[in-house]
């Protein structure tokens, strides 16, 4: 009987109900999105802050005088662990100096001091993509990649010849390119790494190690825990500006997110109700009759309560079945890569659209208050 009750109602009400469908699957549609896309956030920022450059580095221990130095078994011990930990994306060598450089052009100015930074080319490419190159790479020992401000300083561009002194050690370099960058690379000047330790007479030696590492906060801290076990003998540190620069970036869309997917629930809740509220007076005459022949008012309560239900479901499975790929267009444009869906929405989605439809049934509820009496001598609506 219960059932058969259930199917005329939805049948005869097709229509209002049609209508807070509609409302309640735009509803999980958006805000299956955006928990969707919320849940992947981490490793999408990460993924997204990694084309900016390092965020960990390797140094020596403080020394209280002198330059302080690693020796290569600590770059040996991290190009290992590179290529069998997924968290490290990239890693670079550096060997940091202070030089002399003049140009060989006529109308070059005199020597001036350079920071110069000896690394490993393809690697420092692999890690800093967004890096902006006027002309090429260096592809031999005795070309340099020039930052931009020692260029306009110097008068060189791409081809030119160079002169780097360090100590009683001189050295001719070529710039094979102009490097751009818009921090402090600008101010210096790139060679090989076995270059600047040959210019330096430091064999074997480097200054730091820069890391790019993937993952949330706490697997970039982990990961930073395994490399001090590795290397007891340096420091292990994050770059401030790129960790607390992401973990900020993720709060903030999470309380954008947060206060979107609330606004979305309120206003599904407002949609709902307005539909059953026009619901709500198109049956009080069917609640007076099934009341006045003896129907309990738990059981016009679950009848609603019913409804309330397949109108969650219903809005749920299709909400989420637009809302994945909603999801994966917002990524592709925010981030350059969709989101994949992750099923724990579901429930999650299907427990907001239930709540937002009972909150919005409210004037259905109120029917099992109607007075059959009332009712039926024609009197209108009345509680």
């Amino acid at each position: 009987m219960f059932g058969r009750i259930f199917l005329r109602e939805l049948s005869a009400s097709r229509a209002r109900l049609a209508l807070a469908l509609l409302v309640v699957v735009s509803g999980a549609a958006v805000v299956s999105a955006l928990l969707n896309v919320q849940l992947d956030i981490d490793s999408k920022l990460a993924q997204t802050f990694r084309v900016f450059g390092a965020n960990v580095v390797v140094t020596p221990p403080a020394k209280s005088s002198g330059q302080a130095l690693l020796p290569d078994s600590a770059w040996s011990r991290v190009a290992a662990r590179e290529g069998a930990d997924r968290r490290i994306a990239a890693a670079a060598p550096f060997l940091y100096l202070v030089a002399h450089v003049k140009s060989d052009g006529a109308s070059a100015p005199a020597t001036i001091p350079v920071i110069v930074a000896g690394t490993d080319f393809p690697r420092v490419r692999a890690m800093n993509s967004w890096w902006k190159v006027e002309g090429r790479w260096p592809a031999s020992a005795n070309e340099a990649l020039v930052g931009s401000a020692v260029a306009r300083k110097l008068g060189l561009a791409p081809g030119a010849k160079f002169h780097m002194r360090y100590g009683s050690a001189e050295r001719e370099f070529t710039a094979s390119g102009v490097v751009v960058t818009g921090g402090s690379e600008d101010n210096q000047i790139f060679t090989g790494l076995a270059a600047a330790q040959r210019l330096a007479g430091l064999d074997a030696q480097i200054s730091l190690v820069q890391l790019s590492v993937a993952g949330s906060a706490a697997e970039i801290r982990a990961e930073m825990s395994d490399l001090s076990a590795a290397i007891p003998a340096a420091r292990v540190r994050p770059i401030p500006e790129f960790t607390t620069g992401e973990a900020r970036l993720a709060r903030k869309i999470r309380l954008l997110v947060g206060a979107t997917v609330a606004l979305i629930l309120a206003l599904t809740v407002l949609g709902v109700l307005a539909s059953m509220a026009a619901l709500a007076t198109e049956r009080r005459h069917h609640v007076g009759v099934m009341k006045a022949i003896g129907g309990p008012a738990r059981r016009i309560i679950r009848l609603f309560l019913a409804e309330v239900g397949l109108l969650a479901v219903a809005g749920t499975l299709a909400g989420c079945g637009l809302g994945f790929p909603l999801s994966s267009w917002i990524s592709e444009r925010a981030f350059g890569s969709g989101a994949s869906p992750d099923w724990i929405v579901v429930p999650l989605v299907a427990a907001l659209m239930f709540g937002a439809a009972l909150a919005g049934a409210l004037p259905l509820r109120l029917l099992g208050r109607v007075r059959p009496a009332v009712i039926l001598r024609g009197e209108g609506w009345s509680l």
